[in-house]
């Protein structure tokens, strides 16, 4: 089977447009989080969002273009031709069926959908807007992709709620490692600062409702933490096989050395306590790399700050790791890139995916913000005091989705 390598990457998040970006303003400790702009969120318990301020889309589209296309779309749009752009491929210059893109998103256009429902209910069928259904539903950023290259293979999106990144992920990878294409773009999108979203979300009481001092709410791994932030962007990363980046003298980025996935089959949102489905999902894609645990020296965990999801999660790298070698803790360093921006949904694990190759890239973890005073449960090195060098060779990104489903990637040093 073919090696699969990351060439290019490109992003949108509210710390930058940019992978470089992103990652000098996290190895800064900088929040992207702030009070929500974008409407009027004084009703609501929580309201504050990681929320992308500023975005260009004139690269991509025209002004009326911009008012069409919904921010989904145009965030992964955005994200795939800068990662193009990174890894030197034109795509008229590539065979395009043997070119596609898998790009996830958790819920879409959704500010289409509350647009039309509230145009219909104030003013009747016929004021809802004829672009509402192919800029709402979830596989439009995947499409535009293809349709803005000209690429003619497989053009498809996952939808797993927050694992949703990950497996869009190793299903590209899968297509070239297959051999069935020689070129992927595969990430996430999601526009998820609006009115709808944020009463979903505060209605479940998932949200942090520590509104005197946002900056401060999202806190993975401390023992005060009271939610998750909620939000938006995108993340998008070129996937070619070895041969295909070789052959035409690529700058390779990373590797991937493998895939995990399983399902809780526990609740619609709750983890499983005993952590038995996280641990299955990485222990699977540890296998497929040919590694053990002892081999990963850091992992940029899904780390939501939510009570119940930190202490599975940690808990389950624990148990797993204990299990691997006595050892294999020792060396270990995890973070939580969403203490500074966020809970970013569907869009979560390729902005973590960026955040861990630029890790693997650079032999340096970012550290983890508002870890106050770690959870007496959690064991774990997170990185509470800012940023460290590290030696890594394999790193781990996790990402874990309502409904149980797991998504694990595995990146290896080129």
């Amino acid at each position: 089977m073919e090696n699969v390598v990351i060439t290019g990457m490109g992003c949108v998040s509210s710390l930058g447009n940019s992978p470089e970006l992103l990652w000098q303003n996290l190895l800064q400790g900088k929040s992207g989080i702030a009070p929500i702009q974008r409407f009027d969120a004084s009703a609501y318990t929580s309201r504050m969002a990681s929320e992308i301020r500023e975005f260009d889309a004139s690269e991509i589209y025209s002004t009326r273009d911009q008012s069409r296309f919904s921010r989904c779309i145009q965030y992964a749009v955005y994200s795939a031709f800068q990662a193009l752009k990174m890894a030197g491929i034109s795509p008229e210059n590539e065979n395009p069926e043997r070119c596609g893109a898998i790009i996830g998103s958790s819920i879409g256009g959704l500010q289409y959908c509350y647009d039309a429902a509230v145009a219909l209910s104030n003013r009747g069928p016929s004021r809802v807007s004829p672009f509402y259904i192919p800029m709402a539903i979830v596989n439009m950023p995947a499409g535009e992709v293809c349709n803005k290259t000209g690429w003619m293979g497989p053009s498809y999106t996952v939808t797993s709620a927050c694992a949703t990144s990950n497996h869009s992920i190793a299903n590209a990878y899968d297509m070239i490692r297959l051999g069935r294409c020689d070129v992927m773009l595969a990430g996430g999108a999601d526009e998820t600062v609006n009115p709808l979203s944020l009463a979903g979300f505060t209605s479940m009481k998932a949200v942090s409702k520590r509104n005197d001092a946002p900056e401060q709410a999202s806190r993975p791994f401390d023992k005060d933490r009271d939610g998750f932030v909620i939000g938006e962007g995108a993340a998008v990363l070129v996937l070619e096989s070895e041969s295909h980046a070789k052959a035409r003298g690529a700058n390779i980025l990373a590797r991937i050395a493998g895939v995990g996935a399983s399902s809780d089959a526990h609740h619609i949102s709750a983890p499983r306590p005993d952590g038995k489905g996280v641990m299955l999902a990485m222990a699977n894609a540890m296998k497929e790399a040919g590694i053990e645990a002892k081999d990963i020296s850091y992992i940029n965990t899904h780390g939501t700050s939510t009570p119940l999801g930190d202490i599975a999660e940690c808990s389950a790298i624990e148990t797993l790791f204990k299990q691997s070698s006595a050892s294999a803790l020792e060396n270990l360093k995890v973070n939580s890139s969403k203490s500074m921006i966020g809970h970013c949904l569907g869009a979560a694990g390729a902005l973590e995916s960026v955040v861990t190759i630029m890790s693997v890239m650079n032999q340096k973890i970012h550290g983890t913000l508002n870890v106050f005073e770690q959870d007496p449960e959690i064991h774990l090195d997170v990185c509470a005091n800012g940023a460290v060098n590290q030696k890594i060779d394999y790193a781990m990104s996790n990402g874990f989705g309502f409904g149980g489903q797991n998504g694990v990637i595995i990146f290896a040093r080129n």
